[in-house]
């Protein structure tokens, strides 16, 4: 059983930073893919960001392409989230998820099968 522990979120202002991190309870971390998705209130799941199992390719969602970078730890079972330049339109619960297989077959949340319990991330003034 695969467990998912987000941390790191909080309230930041526009333009600040944020760095997620997911702690990973599996024997076997560096054989899953790894993402993170974040929901609105009012809004559905969206993808942000996933990684296969060594790093070597990465996915974006458009609207986070150069402001966001997904990266692990494999020693460390960790898989985190920067965030810079973050804008109001940002705030969120941010998920992470795990994908066995490494791969990433698509950035839809049903490719991902275990998940955290999502962490708020509040971007305001």
């Amino acid at each position: 059983q695969v467990q998912l522990v987000e941390s790191g979120g909080g309230l930041v202002q526009p333009g600040g930073s944020l760095r997620l991190s997911c702690a990973v309870s599996v024997r076997t971390f560096s054989t899953y893919a790894m993402g993170w998705f974040r929901q609105a209130p009012g809004k559905e799941r969206e993808f942000v960001a996933a990684m296969t199992w060594n790093g070597g390719t990465l996915y974006y969602a458009e609207s986070m392409k150069g402001r966001f970078t997904i990266s692990r730890d494999n020693a460390k079972n960790t898989v985190y989230l920067q965030m810079n330049s973050l804008k109001p339109e940002d705030t969120a619960v941010y998920y992470c998820a795990a994908r066995a297989g490494g791969r990433i077959s698509g950035t839809s949340g049903a490719d991902f099968g275990s998940w955290g319990q999502g962490t708020q991330v509040t971007v305001s003034s």
